[in-house]
């Protein structure tokens, strides 16, 4: 007779999507999501233009709750049928972090269950085997609003960082992006829609970082040169920005591109034993169409296995986090009632900070 799987609730606030989750798993293969409850806070920060971190705080305070009890009535499940309660206890906002963890450590302490004090960046790392049980190791690819990182994935706990990005993420150059031409929030979704109708040969447009070595990004140049573009063909039609977004979607394809290649190289020397290895990619810039394009390209012609989680569990959600407890769970890894939330948490914690570190830890 099978064991009986092990249930965990997952929370999620460390930006702006209030989650909760319950994750069934029998300590082998792929996880059972019994539900996944998400609140997108993206109508709140709308006319901000970007997360506004006081806002994001109090908006998890007022919808969190019920949420979690929305999780635990779709999952059919009580508090005491439960073997852990996990939440993100970094990076993001403090504010966010805080509401999260300090209901999670309620709910442990109530139900005597136990606490697990996730890396938000490993729920995205230990995603893909969540849904598909994909065994390690295997490279990641994060894309997100606050996170570009190519990781190599060893176990669980087990990350060595490649690549980051030295200033901007790839999500937050999409958004300002979209600021700057008059697009609305969030930006990703808009620039790719109107790139569709754009030329992106028109504009000539750097790629920070090609044919470096390495793995590390840079998109602050670009989205400089996007400014610089705009003004000088200002006033904007919506040709213009169609055209603007066409070469500023073209040019960080090509960088990512350039970038994921060395990465797959890299891999191929470390792991020859491996016939199909495997990027798995996340974060929510991963829904990109240009973007998977170019990656198909490059992994087709590399021999690899294109691997990305559905949309729904590629966005920040509760799933990953109840996924990252259940795996750490099931190797003894718990957290006491004083864990505390951390701005910053890099997955890897070997690697030399990239652009350097202060009391919140390291910046990247």
């Amino acid at each position: 007779m099978p064991p009986a799987p092990v249930l965990v609730l997952g929370i999620e606030t460390s930006c702006d999507e209030t989650a909760a989750s319950v994750v069934a798993w029998n300590g082998e293969g792929p996880g059972e999501i019994r539900s996944n409850i998400v609140r997108s806070q993206i109508a709140d920060h709308a006319a901000f233009g970007g997360v506004v971190p006081e806002i994001a705080a109090r908006a998890h305070v007022e919808a969190l709750d019920p949420i979690i009890a929305r999780a635990m009535a779709e999952a059919g499940v009580d508090f005491a049928d439960l073997d852990a309660i996990a939440a993100t206890a970094g990076p993001g906002l403090i504010g966010g972090l805080i509401v999260g963890l300090t209901t999670a450590k309620a709910i442990a302490l109530a139900s005597g269950k136990p606490l697990v004090a996730v890396n938000h960046l490993e729920g995205h790392a230990l995603t893909a085997r969540l849904t598909d049980g994909l065994a390690f190791p295997y490279l990641l690819l994060l894309v997100s609003g606050g996170h570009t990182q190519i990781l190599l994935v060893r176990g669980v706990g087990e990350y060595e960082r490649w690549g980051t990005t030295i200033d901007d993420a790839l999500g937050e150059a999409f958004d300002k992006t979209a600021k700057l031409l008059g697009l609305p929030y969030p930006g990703g979704p808009a620039v790719e829609r109107a790139a569709q109708t754009g030329d992106p040969l028109r504009f000539a447009l750097p790629r920070p970082m090609i044919g470096r070595p390495g793995c590390d990004f840079s998109f602050s140049g670009l989205k400089t040169a996007i400014r610089h573009a705009a003004q000088a063909a200002a006033p904007l039609s919506d040709d213009d920005v169609a055209d603007l977004c066409a070469a500023f979607e073209a040019a960080v394809t090509d960088v990512v591109g350039d970038r994921i290649g060395h990465a797959l190289q890299q891999f191929r020397a470390a792991h020859p034993s491996i016939e199909t290895p495997t990027l798995v990619v996340a974060g929510g810039v991963a829904a990109n169409r240009a973007l998977r394009q170019r990656l198909d390209v490059e992994l087709t012609a590399r021999g690899f296995r294109f691997l990305a989680p559905p949309m729904e569990l590629c966005t920040d959600n509760g799933a990953m986090i109840a996924w990252a407890g259940a795996e750490r769970l099931a190797l003894g890894m718990t957290d006491g009632l004083d864990a505390l939330a951390r701005p910053r948490w890099p997955l890897d914690q070997v690697a030399a900070p990239r652009i350097g570190s202060g009391a919140k830890g390291a910046k990247a």
